[in-house]
C-alpha cells in the first residue's frame, strides 16, 4: 500500500483549518494558494531590522552623540514593553496574587536591565564630547519621556504622584484634572529662581497632558494598586507579590531617578558651578528621591523606612564620582 500523501499530523491540521474557515464562508484552498506564493519571513523584516538601524539622527557630527541616541531609543523600547505588562494587569477580569506577581516581576526585570545598563550612560561617553553636543539638543529632555509618566500613572493612584507639600492638602473629590495640576514633576521643570516653566515642560505639557490626564482616568481603578486591593485579604498578604510590590516601588522611584542623578553629577557637577541639564530641570532638588518621595505602595512599608525614602543613596552615589 502506498504511503498516503500526507502525514496525518499534516491532515489534521487540513481539517482545522477548514473548520476555521467554513463557518465564515472563506475558501480554505484560496488562503493556501496564497500561502504558496507568499515568500518565506525572514528576521530583519519581521524586526525591521533595516528601520531600526536608520533612526539614529544625530544633530552634530560629534560621535558620542549616537550613543546618547541609542541608549534613550533602548529605554523607550523597555518602557514599552513595560506598559505591555501594565495592559495586561489592567485588562484582567478575575485579577490573581499569582497573576499580579508574575506581570510585576516581569516589569522589575525590564527596570533592573535598565537600571543595571545604564553605566553606558555614566561612564560610557566622553564628557568632552557630551558636554558640546548637548547644547544642540536644547530643550529637549528625558524629562519628556511620556511612557515613564505613563508607567508612574499606571502604578499607583493619581494621588501618590502629586507634589509632597500639596498631597495632603488635596481633598478625596479632587479630579483627576486637578490633581494632575498638582503632578510632582512639575516641580523638576521651573526655573530655580524664578519658578516659571521651562519651555521643557510646556512643549510637554502641550503635546501630551490630555492624552496623560485620559490615561489617569482609564487607570482609576486598572492601576496596580487599585487591582491590588480588590485581591482577597488572603491574597494581599502573599509575601511574595509584596516583595515585588516593593522591588517596583524602589525600581521607579529611588533605583532609576537615582542612576539618572548619577550621570548628571558625573557630566554637570562642577563645584563650584553646575551645569544646568538641557531642559533647564532643576536636576539637584527633582532626581533625588529623598525630596520627591514618590512612594506607590505606602501601606506595604514602615514609617521608618518612608522616613529614610531615599536616604543614603545619593550620599553614596556623590562619593563614587569623581
Amino acid at each position: 500500500m502506498a504511503d498516503p500523501i500526507f502525514k496525518p499530523e499534516v491532515l489534521e491540521m487540513l481539517s482545522r483549518l477548514e473548520q476555521k474557515y467554513q463557518p465564515l464562508g472563506q475558501d480554505l484552498a484560496s488562503y493556501l494558494e496564497g500561502l504558496l506564493y507568499s515568500d518565506f519571513l525572514n528576521y530583519w523584516d519581521y524586526i525591521h531590522l533595516d528601520t531600526l538601524l536608520s533612526l539614529q539622527n544625530p544633530r552634530t557630527k560629534i560621535p558620542d552623540e549616537e550613543i546618547f541616541i541609542m541608549y534613550h531609543q533602548i529605554t523607550e523600547l523597555y518602557f514599552k514593553l513595560c506598559l505591555h505588562e501594565y495592559t495586561q494587569i489592567g485588562q484582567d477580569p478575575a485579577p490573581t496574587a499569582a497573576m499580579l506577581t508574575m506581570r510585576v516581576g516581569r516589569i522589575n526585570r525590564y527596570f533592573e536591565n535598565l537600571i543595571n545598563s545604564f553605566e553606558v550612560m555614566v561612564d560610557g561617553m566622553d564628557q568632552k564630547e557630551f558636554l558640546k553636543f548637548r547644547m544642540a539638543l536644547m530643550p529637549a529632555s528625558g524629562f519628556q519621556s511620556v511612557q515613564y509618566r505613563m508607567i508612574e500613572i499606571s502604578s499607583t493612584d493619581l494621588r501618590n504622584l502629586t507634589d509632597k507639600a500639596r498631597r495632603e492638602a488635596l481633598g478625596l473629590q479632587t479630579t483627576h484634572e486637578e490633581m494632575f495640576g498638582c503632578i510632582y514633576w512639575k516641580e523638576g521643570a521651573t526655573e530655580a529662581a524664578t519658578g516659571a516653566k521651562t519651555l521643557t515642560l510646556l512643549q510637554f505639557e502641550d503635546k501630551y497632558s490630555e492624552q496623560l490626564i485620559a490615561h489617569a482616568r482609564e487607570y482609576q481603578h486598572k492601576n496596580i494598586l487599585s487591582v491590588f486591593k480588590r485581591l482577597s485579604t488572603e491574597e494581599q498578604q502573599n509575601e511574595k507579590l509584596i516583595s515585588h510590590l516593593k522591588e517596583l516601588d524602589s525600581n521607579v522611584n529611588v533605583n532609576w531617578p537615582l542612576m539618572h542623578y548619577k550621570s548628571a553629577v558625573r557630566y554637570l557637577q562642577r563645584d563650584p558651578d553646575v551645569i544646568a541639564a538641557t531642559g533647564g530641570t532643576n536636576w539637584q532638588k527633582y532626581l533625588p528621591p529623598k525630596f520627591q518621595k514618590r512612594i506607590f505602595y505606602p501601606n506595604l512599608w514602615t514609617q521608618e523606612e518612608m522616613d529614610n525614602w531615599g536616604k543614603g543613596w545619593v550620599n553614596s552615589i556623590i562619593g563614587e564620582v569623581d
